[in-house]
Parts: structure tokens; C-alpha cells; sequence
């Protein structure tokens, strides 16, 4: 296991390399959850992410002959632009394998620091596959993403900052991938805030230790928008610290990240990617473990693309009931769109989009299919708005 000598040697060999990144307290968010809300914004890295802290830390570590083989590794992102920007800085050739489901975004930005970029398999294992494949024929460095003791030792000094900047807390909460995070900042916390409780967070598909602290579990996998946490199986190196030092282990599901990449954009102002917003999903699925107590939540990562950012932010606002979409039956008469816009207008709504449809949706030549997106403040709001509009026609949620 790791110590905390481990992780301060490390910090001093990455000071200057890496950003000592800003520790907040969030109003907003602690109203909104009763708890008292701490962040960590990681996501304000020079790579958008934690992950350069871990390989900054294994590539200074590197000896001359190591660093002239050049190296490899294997992500879906975030990872991946650590190593090519610290292998840029220290003149290293370096080749990245990516799955082939990767955000442009990050394919983007790890190509633009230097770095060879190859797209590979349909998931992290197939990746994995094809980079330890390449490995073994180019006689490279691996660089392993999480499972790794230099890397997890970088990962921890995201806690010696942490706790340096936000004094004591009651609870460290953090998302779990392959658990390079967690385990690093799990030994610093266990010597320096010892009754802290460590809590850690998995996305549902990807819940290997659902069960914790009984046997990990092989989890079924599939589409999320926590990316950079959809590992089927935790390092082991990590997996013992996680077990010997995390309190418990939390599953949360899609929806309450995509709800929490919102709170992080309107309440803190933080672009956050879906794994980095893994902490608040766990406060807002459980808020009975948090309430009244002091918690520390790691913005961990913002590379979230431009396009699943927009729909998450949308997708929110139709559950939170401040985006409601009406089908309405109305005669096909000319000034019936113009009243439908007054009353709405007057109503305090603003419409977003609107389709009118005569052909194929209605039973009668004399009458057309209205569907019509409308903002609103709040669901009562909403609910107000609806119920203006039915008092006129025949109004229902599509």
C-alpha cells in the first residue's frame, strides 16, 4: 500500500507541473442539500482533469532509458491528455490507445498536445487489449491509468490540497473508475483527517462493488454519461486500499448525474463532466448520509462534449418542470397560432419550438396537431401556464 510519504514526495515532484487547483464552498449547493458543500475544482487542470496528477507523478519517475523507449497507455479521455501533455513537456513520445466510443472532444485535445492517438476497441478492455498488444511489440512504458502505485501517489496529492485549503471535514465523497482517485486521496485522508468519513461513488452500469465490502462483481456495462468512471473492474493495487480504508460505496444513476451536472452549472458556475459529477449525484440520491454535515465533493474532470452538455442541461430542465412540451388539438383557422402565443406570452412563458402538423395527426380535414416547447420559472409555473391553455383547447404533455 501507498503511504502518505509516498504521496508528499509526489507532490513536490509535480509542483509547478501541475495546477494547485481552487477549494470553494458552494452556497447554492448546500442549501439545495442540506449539507455543507465543499468543491474541489479539478476541473480547471491545464488537461481539464485530476489525471495529470497521476502521470505527472509516473512520468518524472521515469529513468533516461525508460523515457527514450517512449510510452503507452490506454484511456477513454482524461487519462489519456495527462500523459500526453507531461510526455510533451519532458520531450517523451508517447502513444495513446483509445476506446472507440471516446468523445471527440477528448480524442481532440489529447492528439493536440503531441501524442499518437490510436481509436481501438469498442470498450476499455478491448482497448486495453490492443495497447498491451502494442506495448509488447514497440517495447514501450506502460502507463497504467489507475493501477499503479506512482499514479495512484499522484491521484492522493488531489487530498494533500484538499484538506491544506478546506480545514476539517465530516465526509470526502468521490467517484470510483478504476480507483486510482479514491485510493490516493483514501491514504492521505486516513493519516491526516482520520475521522473523516471516505465514501465512494459508482454509476449503475458500471457498480462492481454494489455489494461493498462483499465480493466485486462483474457489472453488466453499456452506455452512460459517466465515461470516464465505466471500468468493469477497480485496479487491484486500488481495490485493497479502497477496502481497508473507505467507509462505503455508493450507486447512483444516470439521472441523478445528469441532474447534478446542471446543479454544478447553474448553482457553482463549474462545467463538469458526468464522472466528475458523481459526488453530487451521491448527495442527491442520499441525502439522509449528508444532511447538516461537512462535505467535501471533487469537481473531478469538465471535458464533456458541447452537444451531451446542451441535451443534459435540456433533458433537466423537462424533469425539474421548467421545460414542458404540449400537444394541442386546434381548429385550422387562421389567428388560432397567434391566441396560442398571446396567452402564452401573457401566461409569462417563453416558446422555444413549435410544430404545426394538418396532414397525417388529426381525424378531421378542419383541424390541425399543435406541439409547442415552452419555458417556464418552475412547475407551478408550468403547471399554470398548462392550465391556461386548456381552458381554450385541448392541451396534453407529449
Amino acid at each position: 500500500m501507498i503511504t502518505l510519504e509516498d504521496i508528499t514526495a509526489a507532490a513536490r515532484r509535480i509542483k509547478g507541473r501541475v495546477l494547485h487547483t481552487p477549494t470553494v464552498p458552494c452556497q447554492t449547493l448546500s442549501r439545495a442539500t442540506g449539507a455543507d458543500i465543499v468543491l474541489k475544482l479539478d476541473n480547471l487542470q491545464a488537461v481539464g482533469s485530476f489525471k495529470e496528477r497521476g502521470a505527472a507523478n509516473k512520468l518524472a519517475l521515469l529513468t533516461p532509458a525508460e523515457r527514450g523507449r517512449g510510452v503507452i497507455t490506454v484511456s477513454a479521455g482524461n487519462h489519456a491528455q495527462g500523459v500526453a501533455r507531461h510526455a510533451s513537456l519532458l520531450g517523451i513520445d508517447a502513444v495513446i490507445v483509445m476506446p472507440r466510443f471516446t468523445p471527440a472532444a477528448k480524442v481532440t485535445r489529447t492528439a493536440a498536445w503531441g501524442a499518437t492517438v490510436v481509436l481501438e476497441g469498442d470498450n476499455f478492455a478491448e482497448a486495453t487489449a490492443h495497447a498491451n498488444m502494442l506495448c509488447q511489440r514497440e517495447g514501450r512504458v506502460f502507463v497504467h491509468p489507475y493501477d499503479d502505485p506512482e499514479v495512484m501517489a499522484g491521484q492522493g496529492t488531489f487530498a494533500l490540497e484538499l484538506f491544506e485549503d478546506a480545514g476539517r471535514l465530516d465526509t470526502f465523497v468521490c467517484p470510483i473508475g478504476g480507483g486510482g482517485l479514491l485510493s490516493g486521496c483514501a491514504v492521505a485522508g486516513q493519516a491526516l483527517q482520520p475521522d473523516m468519513d471516505i465514501i465512494g461513488v459508482q454509476v449503475e452500469n458500471f457498480s462492481s462493488l454494489a455489494g461493498f465490502p462483499g465480493d466485486e462483481v462483474l457489472p453488466p456495462g453499456g452506455p452512460t454519461i459517466a465515461e470516464g468512471i465505466a471500468v468493469l473492474q477497480i485496479g487491484r493495487q486500488p481495490l485493497e486500499v479502497i477496502r481497508e480504508l473507505v467507509s462505503r460505496v455508493l450507486v447512483v444513476p444516470e439521472s441523478a448525474i445528469e441532474t447534478a451536472i446542471t446543479m454544478l452549472a447553474e448553482g457553482a458556475k463549474q462545467v463538469s463532466e458526468g464522472a466528475g459529477a458523481t459526488a453530487l449525484a451521491a448527495v442527491l440520491t442520499y441525502p439522509e448520509l449528508f444532511r447538516g454535515k461537512r462535505v467535501a465533493l471533487p469537481v473531478t474532470g469538465g471535458n464533456i462534449d458541447s452537444r451531451i452538455l446542451a441535451n443534459t442541461l435540456l433533458r433537466s430542465l423537462l424533469r425539474d418542470g421548467r421545460l414542458l412540451c404540449l400537444k394541442m388539438e386546434i381548429p385550422d383557422r387562421p389567428g388560432v397560432l397567434a391566441d396560442i402565443s398571446r396567452k402564452i406570452s401573457d401566461a409569462g412563458g417563453n416558446i422555444i419550438e413549435v410544430s404545426h402538423q394538418r396532414l397525417f395527426t388529426t381525424p378531421s380535414v378542419q383541424a390541425a396537431e399543435l406541439e409547442v416547447m415552452v419555458e417556464a420559472r418552475d412547475p407551478d409555473h408550468a403547471r399554470a401556464l398548462e392550465a391556461e391553455l386548456a381552458k381554450t383547447y385541448i392541451v396534453r404533455r407529449a
